[in-house]
């Protein structure tokens, strides 16, 4: 066994049950249903996100993506747009509460991290930065 994957593999669960929509919610990730938190994620990081890209992104099935964006536009977080390109499909973008939302978030997160390195020099930061920025391109498919 390679005691370095192993010691990764390890430190990714642990990431994923603290870092969990539920567990940032606590921590005062406002009024926005911790379940949203991906959906609002995926739209913000592609503009002309879809139902079925979403699904893509959060890793469900279409059903669920497609209550996720049902729930999301009647919160007043998403809006649907038509597709220049096919009148028959729509696109999704943030509205402004979305928006409001997905800052919110961010500086919750990014609090979050700040303390967990806050006693980490600066070299470090940006070199953990950095190797695990390169480690999430290398787990992306294709």
């Amino acid at each position: 066994m390679d005691e370095p994957v192993a010691a990764v593999e390890r430190a990714m669960v642990e990431i994923r049950r603290r870092q969990s929509r539920r567990s940032l919610h606590r921590l005062g990730g406002g009024g926005l249903d911790p379940a949203l938190f991906g959906v609002v994620d995926a739209v913000e990081e592609e503009p002309g996100a879809t139902v079925t890209s979403i699904a893509d992104r959060l890793g469900v099935d279409q059903p669920r993506a497609s209550r996720l964006v049902a729930r999301a536009v009647d919160e007043g977080l998403l809006r649907r747009v038509a597709d220049p390109a096919d009148g028959r499909r729509s696109t999704l973008e943030l509205t402004e509460l979305g928006v409001e939302q997905a800052e919110q978030v961010h500086r919750l997160r990014r609090q979050v991290f700040g303390d967990a390195m806050s006693e980490w020099s600066e070299r470090d930061r940006r070199e953990f930065a950095r190797l695990l920025t390169a480690f999430v391109a290398a787990l992306r498919p294709g």
